[in-house]
C-alpha cells in the first residue's frame, strides 16, 4: 500500500474551487498512487471517460480557460512503516494548498505514536525542512548558500580570514535549521526535533522520509 501527494497548479482560487478541476484532481491523484508518482505513467494512463490523462488535462485547460499544469509528485511505501499526513489551507476533501507526507519506522500502535506522527507532520508543514539529518541536505543548495554569505560578507569589506571563520559559522547554522532532526520542536521550542524523538522512548523508531508540497514554491 502507498500513499502520495501531487501537485496540480491552476492560476485561480476560483478555478481551484471549480467542480470539474476538484473532480479531475481526485480522480488522477488515486491513478498517481497506482503509478507511484511516475509523471510520464500518470499522463497516459487512462481516465474513467476512457481518455488519458494528458487529453482530459488539455480538455479541461480549454474549458476552463485558465493555465493547469501537473508539478511535483511524491509517492511514500507503507511496509514496515506508518504514514501520517497533513493538509493545511484545505479546499475541499483531500485538496489542499499544503500537503505533508512523512514516514515513520515503527511497530509500535500507540496513541502516543499516532499523536508524535500528526505533530510531526504539522512540523514539517510549518519548519520546511531540506532533509532529514545534515547529511541529506542537497551539496548544490550548500554552495548556493555559501556563495551568498561570502558575497555578503565581502560587500561588508570583511577581511578574508574573518570571512572564512564568520561563514562556517553562518554555513553550520543554515545547516541545524534545515535539517529537521536539529529543527526546534514546534509544540516544543526549547527542544530538538532528535529530543523529542529520544524522549518517545520507543525502540527502533526512525523517520524514514517525508515530503512537503506547497502550491506555488
Amino acid at each position: 500500500k502507498n500513499s502520495s501527494i501531487l501537485e496540480i497548479n491552476c492560476e485561480t482560487d476560483f478555478v481551484a474551487k471549480n467542480e470539474d478541476f476538484i473532480n479531475f484532481a481526485k480522480e488522477i491523484s488515486h491513478i498517481n498512487n497506482e503509478v507511484k508518482s511516475d509523471i510520464h505513467a500518470l499522463l497516459s494512463s487512462k481516465m474513467k471517460n476512457d481518455k488519458t490523462v494528458n487529453d482530459n488535462l488539455l480538455a479541461l485547460i480549454t474549458k476552463i480557460g485558465e493555465k493547469i499544469t501537473i508539478g511535483r509528485s511524491k509517492t511514500l511505501n507503507h511496509s514496515n512503516s506508518k504514514i501520517f499526513k497533513y493538509h493545511h489551507t484545505v479546499i475541499k476533501d483531500n485538496l489542499s494548498k499544503l500537503a505533508v507526507l512523512v514516514s515513520i519506522n515503527t511497530s509500535d500502535e500507540s496513541e502516543k505514536i499516532k499523536t508524535f506522527g500528526k505533530q510531526l507532520s504539522m512540523h514539517i508543514a510549518a519548519s520546511n525542512p531540506l532533509a532529514i539529518d545534515v547529511e541529506g541536505i542537497d551539496k548544490d543548495v550548500l554552495k548556493k548558500e555559501e556563495e551568498l554569505i561570502s558575497e555578503e560578507l565581502k560587500s561588508l569589506g570583511k577581511p578574508e580570514n574573518i570571512i572564512t571563520k564568520i561563514s562556517l559559522g553562518k554555513i553550520n547554522k543554515f545547516k541545524e535549521e534545515n535539517s529537521l532532526l536539529n529543527q526546534q520542536w514546534v509544540m516544543e521550542p526549547k527542544k530538538k526535533v532528535k529530543e523529542i524523538l529520544k524522549e518517545l522512548n520507543i525502540k527502533n523508531l526512525k523517520i524514514n522520509e517525508f515530503s512537503r508540497i506547497k502550491i506555488g514554491e
